[in-house]
């Protein structure tokens, strides 16, 4: 599902943010990637998509070579994979509906297939009550949730997720984490980073440790792997 081998990112000006990255994470997995704000969590999930391309190593996502991925190949990569940001980055002139079924429209679904699809991801995030606000009408964890349901329109094989409950109370952000536990026992496979120790140490999933750009550990369920 996904490998790096010896990956590393030098940004223009000398700055290191990854530094010899290599790792696996198989099909159905929950991995949390942590690590204090600047370890490196951020651009390792963009170089995942290709936001950035790395200066050295290879990395394969979803049976494609992302290292060498040409431009144009970039939409189809993306169409494979969920990706929410750390900001959400909702449309402010269109309702939680709308945002959802824009990201359908864009895939080509005909209307009836989109109006189905949206309804039945918005009940799977449980938005039911706030379908027709618009994201100034929406508590944080409101469009959390509405971007998460947005990043699965595509059907996605894998679901990346950069710190999703930052701004979020403790409440909140078990909300937001038993429903992406929910979205994995479907199938989906997903790496989360996020620098909230209390929330991994509640739960039993493996764990990618980043400090100043390099893997520090790699643990899974109390176990070094």
């Amino acid at each position: 599902m996904i490998r790096l081998e010896d990956v590393s990112l030098v940004f223009q000006g000398g700055s290191v943010a990854l530094s010899n990255v290599s790792t696996q994470i198989s099909e159905g997995e929950f991995v949390y990637l942590i690590g204090h704000s600047g370890s490196g969590k951020s651009s390792l999930l963009k170089l995942l998509y290709k936001e950035y391309s790395a200066t050295k190593g290879s990395i394969e996502v979803v049976d494609m070579d992302v290292t060498s991925l040409p431009s144009w190949k970039i939409p189809l990569l993306r169409r494979k994979l969920g990706i929410v940001t750390q900001e959400p980055q909702l449309l402010e002139n269109r309702t939680t509906f709308e945002n959802i079924s824009f990201a359908l429209e864009v895939l080509g679904f005909d209307e009836k297939e989109i109006n189905e699809k949206t309804n039945t991801l918005i009940e799977l995030v449980d938005l039911e009550n706030s379908m027709y606000k618009f994201p100034n009408q929406l508590s944080g964890g409101e469009q959390t949730r509405a971007c998460i349901a947005r990043a699965l329109a595509s059907n996605p094989l894998l679901l990346l997720c950069d710190e999703p409950t930052g701004n979020l109370d403790p409440d909140l952000s078990i909300q937001i984490i038993s429903l992406l536990e929910k979205i994995n026992r479907a199938g989906t496979t997903v790496l989360m980073a996020t620098h909230d120790s209390s929330i991994v140490n509640r739960r039993k999933k493996r764990v990618l440790q980043l400090s100043n750009g390099k893997l520090v550990s790699d643990v899974e369920k109390g176990r070094y792997i």
